[in-house]
């Protein structure tokens, strides 16, 4: 009777917590009443999250971290992020007058748009724990991030055209070697310029950091015409690019 009383004390304590969350096993419908299941809520997450509408998260939602891991393990985010970067060629071809004079450029991000930092959330349950900046600088300078192959082919595409590359990071100044290393190591290399994090950049947001960095590019002559990056903070804000192209990360969002 005693482990009987255990067993069943054990088990309401697991319920409380869940019916207690806004979102629960035990209450699947809506605020408007409509039924949905754990899976509908988390990709309609995932989904405003792509769409900008849900912003300024820490963490991913806990009953949402299986459904995440296993978006940016599948062929649907490769899919996504092909489509992507395929648009951007369809306007390098169709809209831009590039000059062929070393002015026409393209920007990058890096994290998540020319590397992959999937291998670390692996480990940090996809982004279900809170960023931990010691850790991912660790694992960042041990320059093992793997590439993210449509963002290789778009890069070498580009500049098989011509075009300038440019690197815009959020990556802080003492990880410049470790960055360069990773790059070329996975099938980086001929990128015109890549702009890091200093101290003074650490006191801005990265939205405002990355819009300097375009602005002193653009006071030197460039013309840049697109821009691809993962964090809306990476492609929003003056000045811009003919046009921006965002790939999918619901993992982290970076203001």
């Amino acid at each position: 009777m005693g482990k009987i009383l255990g067993y069943c004390l054990g088990f309401l304590c697991l319920l409380i917590p869940l019916a207690a969350a806004d979102w629960n096993i035990l209450n699947q419908r809506t605020r408007n009443g409509l039924k949905i299941s754990l899976k509908n809520y988390c990709v309609s997450w995932r989904m405003n999250v792509e769409l900008h509408n849900t912003r300024d998260f820490e963490v991913v939602p806990e009953e949402c971290t299986y459904y995440i891991g296993k978006y940016v393990r599948s062929t649907q985010y490769r899919v996504d992020s092909e489509i992507a970067t395929e648009e951007c060629l369809v306007y390098l071809s169709t809209s831009c007058n590039l000059k062929k004079d070393s002015r026409d450029a393209w920007i990058f991000d890096i994290d998540d748009t020319l590397l992959s930092t999937v291998p670390y959330y692996k480990e940090n349950l996809y982004g279900g724990n809170k960023l931990n900046l010691t850790s991912l600088e660790e694992w960042m300078s041990k320059a093992k991030a793997p590439a993210l192959d449509h963002s290789l082919k778009l890069f070498n595409e580009l500049k098989s055209r011509g075009v300038q590359i440019i690197l815009v990071s959020a990556r802080r100044e003492h990880l410049r070697a470790a960055t360069i290393d990773n790059l070329v190591r996975v099938g980086y290399h001929g990128w015109a310029g890549l702009v890091l994090r200093d101290y003074a950049d650490e006191l801005v947001s990265v939205q405002k950091y990355k819009s300097d960095a375009r602005k002193k590019l653009i006071s030197e002559g460039y013309r840049i015409w697109g821009i691809v990056g993962d964090q809306y903070s990476s492609i929003e804000g003056l000045p811009s690019a003919g046009r921006t192209f965002k790939l999918p990360n619901p993992m982290y969002y970076v203001a």
